[in-house]
């Protein structure tokens, strides 16, 4: 699992400042995942369905390294605000590397304190271990 969690998060940084996944926070950790390590995952088509596919394994407080960390959010949608939410991967000390405006990395706290499109400032949910992820199926 440290291998996995380790290129997942390599991958991820090599991102950093990049503009490629604005708006597409689930893809960015997805890809991140998938692509670093040669392998499919399932998850939902936003992160709030992915965090409701993982919630029996939601967990509060400080995400462990390479977790998947989500957020209610509102993001603009074609006809008006979407509850898609917000996702993230966790580097195990407090920050959360994400897909926001950029690929960037903040405390998972202060990311409450980001403005979406929407003006709506995401809520932390909690977070869902790796393990978790790789043992949803189809």
């Amino acid at each position: 699992m440290e291998k996995l969690t380790e290129n997942m998060i390599r991958f991820a940084e090599s991102k950093l400042g990049s503009t490629e996944y604005a708006g597409w926070c689930l893809s960015f950790i997805e890809a991140a995942l998938e692509i670093s390590n040669n392998i499919e995952i399932f998850g939902g088509d936003s992160a709030k369905e992915s965090c409701e596919l993982y919630k029996d394994a939601l967990r509060g407080g400080v995400p462990k390294r390479g977790a998947f960390v989500f957020y209610n959010c509102l993001c603009p949608g074609e006809n008006g605000p979407v509850g898609w939410g917000h996702c993230g991967i966790s580097l195990g000390d407090g920050r959360v590397i994400h897909a926001w405006d950029m690929v960037r990395i903040d405390d998972y706290l202060a990311i409450e304190k980001l403005t979406a499109l929407t003006g709506d400032h995401p809520e932390y949910l909690g977070w869902v271990a790796l393990e978790r992820v790789l043992n949803q199926k189809p």
